[in-house]
């Protein structure tokens, strides 16, 4: 849940460099707009805190003060002063202060350098690259990459109810609204990963609908997006072959089958209801977040998905010999 970090923590050098990084958190900004925010959110605090202390110390002064004392804080000059003047004064300030920080955030001042759809789905991320002319170059699931030090474009959309988009380290929240489409800016500073979250009650798994954000050098995400737009590779091991074989066949014992909701480009497999599974094996988790990506997970999921995440929209498919979900999984893995 933790990594050591480089940069001093929170953007205002609070913390020393090699304090641990949370791996989801608005406190360690790593872009310009999460600083931004990160600042108003600390100027708020402070502001808030400086204020509370002041009406604590009236309060105590109040009632423990000798009574000749008390009397001078019952005069009308400090009741309009400190009543009516002192937070209106304040409460402005700080309000002008997030009104004018705020309108930075939204500030674009340059074409993004990369487009990327994400469409929100109970419970889990579609995640689609999109071209210069707006086709799809590539389609992934709950794992998002991008290049350090360049603006990306998210074009947010919901394919059912509300969601939101929360990227904590890198942005502020957006949300997904069915029938609208909403666009968040991220220009990210630093190479890692970050974890993002939907923000937004979506339904019963609505607290392991999570993502993560890979930011690395502009030449490893071109090399990344490359080999996720080439179809899945033809497995050449007997075993793989008939993990393959199982994925594709439509006799599973379930109305619907594994090729009936997943694609694997490459492959007989087109369906959409469920996530692009063509690379899933270079994906770092499965399940939206909710497990580590390896065979074990991966047989797990499948066998018991509704006991891992209940009420997510893929059913267990418990009927599988142990062989045939080993080959299965094995045949996933692989799908680098």
């Amino acid at each position: 849940m933790f990594r050591r970090s480089g940069p001093a923590l929170y953007g205002l050098g609070l913390f020393p460099a090699d304090f641990p990084e949370a791996l989801q958190s608005s406190l360690h900004p790593q872009s310009a707009v999460a600083q931004l925010i990160a600042k108003i959110g600390w100027v708020m605090f402070v502001g808030g805190t400086l204020i509370f202390l002041a009406v604590l110390m009236l309060a105590l002064y109040a009632v423990f003060a000798p009574r000749e004392r008390r009397a001078a804080i019952g005069r009308r000059s400090l009741i309009v002063g400190g009543g009516v003047i002192f937070p209106a004064v304040s409460l402005f300030a700080l309000l002008l202060y997030a009104l004018v920080t705020a309108d930075r955030i939204v500030d674009i001042d340059e074409p993004a350098d990369v487009r990327i759809e994400v469409i929100g789905e109970q419970f889990w991320w579609r995640v689609r690259y999109l071209d210069a002319a707006g086709g799809i170059g590539a389609v992934i699931a709950n794992e998002i990459h991008i290049p350090v030090d360049r603006p990306v474009d998210f074009i947010v959309k919901s394919a059912d109810v509300i969601h939101s988009f929360w990227v904590p380290s890198l942005a502020g929240k957006i949300d997904m609204i069915p029938g609208r489409t909403n666009t968040l800016r991220i220009k990210a500073d630093n190479t890692g990963t970050w974890r993002g979250q939907c923000a937004e009650y979506c339904g019963a798994q609505h607290g392991k609908m999570a993502f993560h954000v890979v930011v690395e050098s502009p030449e490893a995400f071109a090399a990344w997006l490359a080999a996720q737009r080439r179809p899945a590779e033809a497995p050449d091991d007997s075993f793989l072959q008939r993990g393959k074989a199982l994925f594709l066949a439509d006799d599973c014992g379930r109305e619907d089958c594994c090729a009936d909701c997943h694609t694997v480009r490459g492959t007989a497999a087109e369906g959409d209801h469920g996530p692009d599974l063509t690379h899933v094996g270079s994906r770092r988790w499965i399940a939206a977040g909710t497990l580590p990506n390896n065979p074990g997970t991966l047989a797990g999921w499948i066998a018991a998905s509704q006991h891992l995440k209940p009420g997510n929209h893929m059913p267990s498919f418990a009927a599988y010999e142990g062989e045939e979900l080993r080959a299965l999984a094995a045949y996933l893995e692989s799908l680098k």
